[in-house]
């Protein structure tokens, strides 16, 4: 049952075979057994998730059950979920119980899904490790002593260890793809708007999108299409028709042209890594697929691009935290100035105010237009490497992530070197394009690589289609650590 696809977990519900109790409890069992090994999980509300799971079997009763209906999903404690204590990862969220649903939580409900958890991140989903959350860090399911990607990194895990069947993440410089790659999972991260925002907490913006992560990409289409829709409370939504992201997973790849963009294939790319992205498109070739090479000449410059505008709309999303309204407050404190000043400065560990103190002074008088708008600049760039590259492709591969999972503490020193762990990821982010990642074999110390898939806007269908076809002729997505074997 831990290797069921949601499909599968959904046929079982519907004949009886199973309960949505005895499936929560099951997940449950397990999420307890295992997360003192691994720290996946922030919050666990065993009778808030029975709750749920027994007004799911109700439904199923009644013959009104949709796909999801009964099945446990973990929700990153990034989405305000009512009831439950939304940390964001943070000491300044530490008392913070919601009192609404975001709307990826609101959608779930509706489809009659189980919320069993709400899962470990970095601190305000600022991080590529999950070293950096106030509740410590998340270890790596498939070797303890790594790190399991982040911010995303305790639903990463929770999915890896088979401890949910499937978890909701956010990706704001690839946040659901890095971890995904890191833990063998697949991770889809949605073109810029899909998915709502509202009630998502805001790390940056222009950037942040929601989406699902689960063992394979048929359950990422499934989740997705409860995910996606327009939301009025959300401005940057985006009002579609409607979509069914399962509709072409069983076409063909004849004919589908791949991108290789050179950039993405050079010497910062580690030997493992590369044979293992190589090994996985050449089964694309034999797919029917052909490959072509193309150009993103200023991917080079994601990564400081980022770095002045992720920070900037950080500075500004985050001041809303002062300690009046909501969350931490200083215990002692002379006058208000002091009381904002020590709220945060206690509130707050020290990733999160560097991107603070980062993004005040790029959105400083003086600095504004030769660093945030000079990067605004060349985000439109980037958007426009892929428009063309885009005219001699229909899908864009290459590694996820330059590296397998780093060790624990291993860059923890090195701001810089962690923010590299984001080279090949973060450009989609600066583009709104959406991307996913699927695991693509193991390399150094047997810790898992991932393929990334880039599509053109709304080409969800097509690029879930395309890891489909492959994950029907591998089976590393259903490999499955020994560690979390109970």
């Amino acid at each position: 049952m831990l290797n069921s696809s949601l499909k599968q977990l959904s046929a079982l519900l519907a004949t009886k075979k199973i309960s949505s109790v005895e499936l929560t409890v099951e997940f449950l069992k397990r999420s307890r057994a295992l997360n003192s090994d691994y720290n996946a999980f922030i919050t666990l509300d065993e009778e808030t998730s029975l709750a749920q799971a027994r007004a799911a079997d109700t439904i199923v009763a009644s013959g009104e059950a949709q796909p999801l209906t009964g099945i446990p999903i973990a929700q990153k404690d990034i989405f305000c979920t009512r009831g439950w204590l939304t940390t964001c990862g943070s000491r300044m969220l530490s008392n913070f119980i919601s009192p609404y649903d975001a709307c990826v939580v609101e959608r779930f409900n509706s489809a009659g899904a189980v919320n069993i958890g709400k899962t470990n991140m970095d601190e305000f989903a600022m991080g590529s490790s999950n070293e950096t959350s106030f509740y410590g860090p998340v270890k790596n399911p498939w070797d303890t002593s790594a790190v399991p990607g982040g911010s995303s990194g305790g639903s990463a895990c929770a999915v890896a260890a088979r401890m949910a069947p499937a978890a909701t993440g956010t990706d704001t410089g690839g946040s659901i793809r890095q971890p995904a790659a890191l833990c063998g999972i697949s991770g889809l991260k949605p073109t810029y708007g899909l998915v709502s925002r509202y009630g998502m907490i805001a790390f940056a913006s222009s950037l942040d999108q929601g989406g699902p992560m689960a063992k394979s990409a048929e359950d990422l289409a499934l989740m997705l299409n409860v995910m996606a829709g327009f939301d009025t409370r959300d401005s940057t939504s985006l009002q579609r028709e409607p979509e069914d992201y399962t509709r072409d997973l069983e076409k063909p790849l004849e004919g589908l042209r791949i991108g290789l963009p050179k950039e993405y294939f050079v010497k910062e790319i580690n030997d493992d890594v590369a044979l293992a992205v190589e090994a996985a498109i050449a089964e694309y070739r034999k797919l029917g697929a052909k490959t072509v090479e193309v150009s993103l000449p200023n991917t080079r410059l994601s990564v400081p691009v980022y770095y002045v505008l992720a920070p900037a709309e950080a500075s500004s999303n985050l001041s809303r935290f002062d300690g009046v309204r909501y969350g931490y407050r200083a215990p002692e404190y002379a006058d208000l100035n002091d009381m904002y000043q020590k709220s945060r400065a206690q509130g707050f560990g020290a990733e999160v105010k560097r991107r603070i103190l980062i993004g005040t002074y790029v959105l400083s008088h003086g600095y504004y237009d030769a660093y945030y708008i000079q990067a605004q600049k060349l985000r439109r760039l980037m958007a426009l490497d892929f428009t063309e590259a885009f005219k001699l492709c229909d899908i864009i591969m290459g590694p996820t992530s330059p590296t397998v999972a780093f060790d624990l503490g291993e860059k923890s020193s090195d701001p810089v070197q962690m923010y590299l762990s984001d080279a090949y990821t973060i450009a989609v982010n600066l583009a709104g394009l959406p991307a996913m990642s699927i695991p693509a074999g193991f390399g150094k110390n047997n810790r898992p690589v991932g393929l990334q898939i880039i599509g053109n806007y709304f080409a969800e269908a097509q690029m879930l289609k395309v890891a489909h076809q492959y994950q029907q002729i591998t089976d590393w997505h259903i490999r499955m650590p020994t560690s979390a074997a109970l």
